[in-house]
């Protein structure tokens, strides 16, 4: 008989929707889960409905064996060294964030604060170098992260410079009810990222929020 693989204590760093939706995935999955942020106190409330312990960014980075960060694009990079990069080194970590800058959006269209040449993942790989990022649930709605009911499963697309974690991260996209779409390493951020863009066009134009992608082939 083979031994069922134990699975990983996650840290989620982020107390918005999208850590919060995150963290009661990987608990609905059998996970161990702490989550994250500068101010735990505020999480009281989410901590006694779900069960799901609230600590310090540094405590639950440090607790984690696997890594979510969930926190807005334009802190991601400071928040490397809230937790402590020390804390994530070696560890996979997936990056959710997006660089959405601050001015309002444009018929449905949000502003980037990146270019196509250098994407926020990218950024967080080179401040980070010896942690293993994968960009993944960048490209849909917190709501629609953990098992979402679509006629059939949609695709999350996913990169990152660490093939093991990828696969890692492949996993668990394929236990939150996705269709897994490996990108490839870091650079393929770049395109992955603005898929944020595409998917938030229908929400702010009419309100629409219940799409996703799917990568068709033949």
């Amino acid at each position: 008989m083979v031994e069922e693989k134990a699975l990983k204590r996650i840290g989620v760093i982020g107390s918005g929707e999208v850590g919060k939706a995150l963290a009661a995935g990987f608990k609905k999955h059998g996970y161990e889960v702490k989550i994250g942020s500068r101010n735990p106190e505020k999480l009281q409330e989410y901590s006694s409905e779900t069960g799901i312990e609230a600590d310090t960014d540094a405590q639950v980075a440090k607790y984690g064996q696997l890594i979510v960060l969930a926190v807005k694009g334009s802190e991601a990079e400071n928040a490397l060294d809230t937790l402590g990069i020390e804390n994530i080194e070696g560890k996979t970590v997936i990056d959710t964030t997006n660089p959405i800058g601050d001015k309002a959006p444009e018929n449905g269209v949000i502003n980037f604060f990146t270019s196509l040449e250098e994407s926020l993942h990218e950024r967080l790989q080179k401040k980070a170098p010896k942690v293993n990022f994968v960009k993944a649930f960048n490209s849909i709605g917190s709501h629609l992260m953990v098992n979402p009911n679509f006629k059939e499963k949609p695709t999350m697309f996913y990169c990152g410079n660490n093939k093991k974690s990828r696969d890692e991260v492949k996993e668990i996209l394929i236990k939150f009810g996705f269709e897994p779409q490996d990108m490839g390493e870091m650079q393929a951020a770049r395109a992955i990222e603005p898929l944020c863009i595409l998917w938030c066009i229908p929400g702010f134009r009419e309100n629409q929020w219940r799409h996703a992608f799917k990568l068709l082939t033949r």
